[in-house]
């Protein structure tokens, strides 16, 4: 996989999830992503930011466009240093939530996501990484 573009931000406030959103968007539309596509990869992009907000008091989100076999992506990477968390197969079923959400961030994400990847330690943060190909389904 190559990353034709690359755009790191930083997540702190209400403000800096919109910005990113719209940011999200903009590379979707860049690459010719259909506006199903689009809807998916904005409203998973919505639930990590914002559990990113939530849970850890923010972090980084990094936007790519990458491409695999002459197929673009956007791939988005949210990273922070909150609590980490302590049980991510737990954390993936519908309905599990240690705030008071309806429980469809991570695992509503990943269903969203053509690719998905979650990596967590308890006390050190958590990395989401997630990918929506051009022609994903």
């Amino acid at each position: 996989m190559m990353t034709l573009s690359k755009e790191t931000l930083t997540i702190q406030r209400e403000p800096d999830v919109i910005y990113f959103r719209n940011k999200a968007k903009e590379y979707a539309v860049k690459i010719g992503m259909s506006m199903v596509g689009q809807t998916k990869l904005i409203t998973a992009a919505s639930e990590l930011v914002r559990n990113m907000l939530r849970y850890a008091n923010g972090g980084e989100a990094v936007l790519e466009i990458v491409i695999r076999n002459n197929i673009k992506g956007v791939r988005l990477t949210f990273a922070d240093k909150g609590p980490g968390i302590k049980d991510v197969k737990q954390a993936m079923q519908d309905g599990f939530s240690t705030g008071r959400s309806l429980g469809l961030g991570l695992p509503g994400a990943k269903r969203l996501s053509n690719e998905f990847d979650i990596k967590s330690e308890v006390g050190k943060g958590t990395t989401v990484t997630i990918i929506r190909w051009k022609n994903g389904l």
